[in-house]
């Protein structure tokens, strides 16, 4: 039974070809594409679980690619960055990327971030489909927020953090456990990464992102869905 689909996106033949043998070794299909419009024309055939994507390729680069799968689909995405930035990790973060990894990598590392990119938050089957949280709708069946009749798509692991929030509403949650419960054990300690996705998020549903009312942060501990909600 096959692990997952994954297609590599990577100008490289030899890096290519180094995923390829240690994902199909793993148990994963895998597909292939050199660029990213190869990528975009391949995605909607194949329709695969995961697009590992480089950053820098020639014509459509990683980051426009990214934009471009994120207007469409829910596929996660690992971005490869040559630079171990924050520049670089920020950008492919806020382009929709659900992780990323900077070359050269280890193939414990690259395995441990595919897993924690396809992994779903524990419970999210008894959630309720749409929570009402003041003037927003959360629709996670359509993964999508509405606020003044206006939706916004929210990316995989966007909507994770969102029904973790939801389903600790008005506590305070801890950096360390947001991490580890939609990411994975191997998380915890990556707190300017989740600040990325807490923004992104904060885009999306406050009237003022800079002064938020309903994601809250609590300094130096991490953060708090406040508000009645209701299930719907």
């Amino acid at each position: 039974m096959s692990a997952g689909r994954i297609m590599i996106v990577d100008d490289q033949p030899k890096i290519r070809r180094f995923m390829r043998t240690t994902l199909v070794a793993e148990g994963y299909e895998v597909s292939e594409a050199k660029n990213g419009e190869a990528a975009l024309e391949s995605i909607r055939e194949l329709r695969p679980d995961l697009v590992v994507l480089d950053m820098n390729m020639p014509g459509m680069g990683g980051l426009a690619a990214c934009r471009a799968i994120r207007r469409d689909s829910d596929i996660a995405v690992i971005m490869l960055t040559v630079r171990n930035s924050e520049e670089d990790k920020v950008a492919a973060l806020d382009a929709g990327a659900d992780d990323f990894v900077t070359k050269p990598f280890s193939t414990p590392e690259l395995m441990a971030r595919i897993r924690a990119a396809l992994r779903r938050v524990p419970g999210a089957q008894s959630s309720p489909r749409k929570i009402r949280l003041g003037e927003i709708l959360i629709d996670f069946d359509e993964r999508t927020v509405s606020r003044e009749g206006e939706a916004k798509h929210l990316t995989p692991k966007e909507l994770d953090l969102l029904r973790y929030l939801a389903q600790h509403a008005n506590q305070v949650v801890s950096h360390r456990e947001l991490l580890q419960a939609v990411w994975g054990p191997d998380y915890g300690d990556q707190v300017d990464y989740l600040r990325v996705f807490v923004k992104n998020l904060r885009k999306k549903m406050e009237a003022n992102p800079e002064r938020p009312q309903h994601i809250t942060t609590e300094p130096w501990v991490g953060y708090r869905l406040k508000g009645t909600i209701e299930s719907l």
